[in-house]
């Protein structure tokens, strides 16, 4: 069994639950400062574990994750957040959209080139019509160096989908 060690960071405009995946899918709130829990935003960069095994190769993933902020008064955290990353967890809310610190984000991933990314469209559960909003990603998408990312529907309240954006992880 083999072990590959990775830095995965998200991005993504505020409220759009990067936190809260990152909770889902290891045990642990990121968002550990007092004034983090009584805004509920993140202000400072959070930290979090995930290990992943591929059966399928025999490969176990050791993922250090950084929870960067999505206001836009905290993009500096942001960018150094994401500064050293391999791949990105890019948060869309599925029931809000694409919005203005999604754009900024991207430009950002953009600029730093990085080519491995996982779409995910969060709060599935809340969204009216799901394939609407997978192409309303898309379509956000389309001109830029992410338009072949994978989108995966994923709700951390119900655990829907938790289980393909753990599996991509694994692929990218």
């Amino acid at each position: 069994m083999s072990t590959h060690h990775a830095i995965l960071a998200t991005a993504g405009h505020i409220d759009h639950g990067k936190s809260a995946l990152v909770t889902a899918l290891t045990g642990n709130d990121p968002d550990r400062l007092p004034e983090e829990q009584r805004r509920g935003v993140t202000i400072e960069l959070g930290f979090a574990h995930l290990s992943l095994a591929d059966s399928s190769s025999d490969t176990v993933y050791e993922l250090g994750i950084v929870d960067v902020p999505g206001h836009s008064d905290f993009v500096n955290n942001m960018v150094a957040g994401v500064g050293g990353m391999d791949v990105a967890l890019f948060v869309v809310a599925a029931d809000d959209g694409w919005m203005p610190q999604s754009e900024e984000h991207l430009h950002i991933l953009s600029f730093l080139g990085i080519e491995r990314c996982v779409i995910t469209l969060t709060k599935s559960d809340l969204a009216e019509d799901i394939e609407f909003s997978v192409e309303f990603v898309k379509d956000s998408l389309q001109d830029s160096h992410l338009a072949s990312a994978p989108i995966i529907p994923v709700s951390s309240i119900t655990g829907e989908g938790l289980d393909e954006l753990r599996a991509e992880l694994c692929r990218q």
